[in-house]
């Protein structure tokens, strides 16, 4: 158990606990919290999220949900109307952030239910596992807006959201501009776009209509993130001045050229390989039903409905579903090559439609991230400060002064092995303890 030492009668406000869903109480607002003065974290080792090397021994000052500062505690003094939390052999990192998801629209395994309950009870469930920031990429609503203008408050108690609106589609440059300006007329943070036939099946936005959204888009303020599947997409959306690229290539090696295209322009690559792994794993029961890192949020009615034989049969007999097989393997192939060619990684999984579990799946996320050959530190960052840069987020994403208190204390060393990130002891959004699960 963690140390408290109230040094005055400042009372840190905590979130309720979480029900069996995960999820804090959505109706909870962040202004009806109780502001604590500071809170010491003290002792713990900091990674902070840039690739710096940890600072064993550190104390983290925060104050009105900001990091007041940070450093080996010889050398931060803690304030005398802060409370002490004793964090001695643990480790605290950023909170995760995930550069591609979605909220708001699914209950059980059935979509179109957006609301704002909807929206701020998976926030909730979201920064149960970590996840204190989301950048949703698409089905956003007007709720989810609201949502996120609340969010820059010290009293905090859920996941920071971020939207893009409707994912802009159209056949003509003139359609999908009237979605571009929709978007921004509602207050979006990012235009998406879906440069993708379906392995054949449907439509593919063409180069005259994706170049016209992202000239659009950028005349407007606004950055364009691009859903692809072809490597000559990904070069056709370069050459258009996309933003960023947020799915893997996936039907072929990818090629020196566009390693070099994505560094050079600065542009950064959001694997989502859980996406892959969601379209054919219920053909059988995944192990990760057995997980109970994963059944501390699970819905017993929505494992049973996946348990189903028809439901299991199903995926078994979906030829895109064992197309989607292969091409997550293409998509580590090609994630581990551009990594080591130096393109900036920003850790996303396309969570948020049924079946793909929002907060489990991050962690899922990170192990196929090994897999593909990336360092725990690469996607500690690739999770953190270059998931905030890529995504153009600021006060997130790194454990420095002036950034909001994002934090999520660990019981293990996240740089001996990914996995360690499920070993939660606490997870903090500014500055504020919020219910979670440990794995």
């Amino acid at each position: 158990m963690l140390k408290r030492t109230p040094i005055s009668f400042i009372v840190l406000p905590v979130a309720a606990i979480l029900g069996a869903c995960g999820g804090a109480d959505p109706d909870s607002s962040a202004a009806d919290a109780t502001e604590a003065s500071a809170l010491a974290i003290v002792g713990a080792t900091v990674i902070d999220g840039s690739g710096a090397e940890a600072v064993p021994g550190a104390t983290v000052v925060v104050r009105d949900g900001r990091i007041e500062s940070v450093g080996p505690s010889a050398e931060v003094e803690v304030p005398a109307d802060a409370e002490v939390l004793d964090a001695a052999g643990k480790h605290l990192v950023p909170g995760l952030i995930n550069a591609h998801g979605h909220v708001g629209a699914t209950l059980g395994l059935e979509g179109g239910h957006y609301s704002r309950e909807n929206v701020l009870r998976q926030l909730a469930l979201y920064a149960s596992y970590g996840v204190t920031t989301i950048v949703s990429l698409g089905g956003d609503e007007p709720a989810g807006v609201e949502v996120r203008d609340e969010q820059d408050v010290p009293a905090l108690d859920r996941a920071r959201l971020y939207v893009a609106g409707a994912v802009v589609a159209g056949i003509t440059p003139g359609a999908a501009l009237e979605m571009v300006h929709g978007n921004a007329a509602m207050g979006v943070d990012f235009i998406k776009i879906r440069v993708d036939d379906n392995l054949g099946s449907t439509y593919k936005m063409t180069p005259d209509v994706y170049g016209a959204v992202i000239e659009g888009a950028h005349e407007l303020g606004l950055p364009v993130a691009a859903h692809l599947f072809y490597l000559e997409d990904a070069h056709g959306l370069l050459d258009a001045g996309v933003d960023f690229i947020v799915h893997s290539v996936r039907d072929r090696d990818v090629d020196d050229a566009l390693a070099t295209r994505l560094v050079e322009a600065g542009v950064c690559y959001s694997p989502t390989l859980t996406r892959e792994v969601s379209t054919f794993v219920y053909e059988g029961e995944p192990e990760f039903f057995s997980d109970p890192f994963f059944l501390a949020s699970a819905e017993p009615a929505v494992l049973e409905a996946l348990r189903a034989p028809e439901s299991m049969a199903r995926y078994r007999e979906s030829e895109s579903a064992q197309r989607y097989k292969e091409a997550l393997a293409q998509a580590q192939e090609n994630l581990g090559a551009l990594s080591n060619a130096g393109v900036t990684i920003a850790m996303g999984t396309d969570t948020g439609p049924p079946a793909r579990f929002q907060g489990y799946f991050e962690h899922l996320e990170l192990a196929l991230m090994a897999e593909s050959g990336m360092s725990p530190m690469e996607i500690l960052v690739a999770s953190t400060g270059d998931a905030a840069r890529c995504a153009g987020l600021e006060g997130v994403g790194t454990i420095e002064a002036g950034n909001w208190a994002d934090l999520i204390l660990l019981n293990a060393d996240p740089l001996e092995g990914v996995e360690n990130l499920r070993a939660i002891e606490s997870v903090w959004i500014a500055g504020n303890e919020v219910p979670s699960v440990s794995g």
